[in-house]
């Protein structure tokens, strides 16, 4: 069997696709292509347990993207969470009256924030503050409230 520099191109070609492809998948799974720096403004909200939010993690409204999540710290005096999220500078209509939630998307439990937005008339401005939020759904948390609530009844 005789093999041609022909041959050998294509195959080098089609294993170089190939790598490439794999790359560009395990950005887009990993969010590494946020990374990208656009023109954006930065807000924050805080949560009483942000769950397994993680930077990086997405933000949208009504289901489309909107910006990510760039900074979690937890603040000693309140004994919260406090989100920094990056917006994307075309999405500056955000009424200052917006709540933020934190959601569970996937089969694997990724967590984001999903914006809804209010009614008012002022907008929200670079280092802008959500005020209204809804934290976390901890599923154990969850189980065992509905556990205990369960065995409470069952002693009735």
């Amino acid at each position: 069997m005789q093999h041609t520099n022909t041959q050998d191109t294509i195959v080098g070609l089609f294993v170089a696709s190939g790598i490439a492809g794999l790359l560009f998948l395990a950005m887009q799974v990993s969010n590494l292509s946020s990374f990208v720096d656009e023109d954006s403004y930065t807000i924050t909200a805080r949560f009483e347990n942000s769950g397994a939010l993680k930077v990086k993690s997405q933000v949208s409204a009504a289901g489309v993207k909107i910006g990510h999540v760039i900074g979690i710290n937890f603040d000693p005096k309140t004994y919260e969470s406090v989100v920094k999220m990056s917006i994307n500078a075309k999405y500056n209509t955000l009424p200052d009256d917006t709540t933020a939630s934190i959601f569970t998307a996937g089969l694997l439990g990724e967590q984001y924030v999903n914006l809804d937005p209010g009614g008012s008339d002022v907008y929200l401005q670079k280092d802008g503050k959500i005020e209204i939020t809804q934290s976390a759904i901890i599923l154990e948390k969850a189980i065992g409230q509905f556990l205990f609530k369960s065995a409470a009844e069952e002693k009735k």
